[in-house]
């Protein structure tokens, strides 16, 4: 895992298409990224970066909140359940990790140590139903078809308050 870090991130627009999950069903809306790329071709777009998933809620023992997404250059259409939207600017801590996707729960602990040393904090707010996240991105830079899982390159990025 190399050191986190403080990122400025543009804002950016995508698509994407959100689901609640459990930890057991988290491939119920990770399976649906195919979906996310055929619309772009129907609409002569293609990705801009690498696929990702942006936890909205997360209440680690019942239910989370999770959309796939795909960074696109210029904003599309939604339809249906896929969603058009733009990723917030701002400041981020991120961190990038080569490893098994099994490690990120270390890893995202990591992070979370690392910016509550340095004073840092999330846009997140505690709510009944969980911990809502302005911005909380889980990003694969591998493609998991081309790459053996214990090197998948992963980043995460969790937007901080202002």
């Amino acid at each position: 895992m190399d050191e986190p870090a403080v990122l400025e991130r543009p804002d950016r627009h995508y698509v994407g298409i959100t689901a609640p999950v459990t930890m057991r069903t988290f491939g119920i809306v990770a399976d649906r990224i195919p979906e996310l790329f055929a619309h772009l071709a129907g609409h002569g777009s293609a990705p801009a970066a690498a696929p990702f998933f942006r936890y909205h809620r997360i209440d680690m023992e019942r239910e989370l909140i999770v959309e796939a997404g795909v960074p696109i250059a210029a904003a599309v259409p939604g339809a249906g359940d896929i969603a058009a939207g733009i990723l917030p600017a701002g400041r981020y801590a991120t961190v990038l990790h080569t490893g098994h996707p099994d490690e990120l729960v270390a890893v995202t602990a990591h992070l979370l140590d690392w910016a509550k040393r340095d004073g840092l904090e999330f846009d997140s707010r505690p709510s009944p139903e969980g911990e809502v996240w302005g911005c909380r991105l889980e990003t694969y830079l591998t493609d998991p078809r081309e790459t053996p899982i214990d090197r998948w390159q992963t980043e995460l990025a969790f937007r901080l308050a202002d």
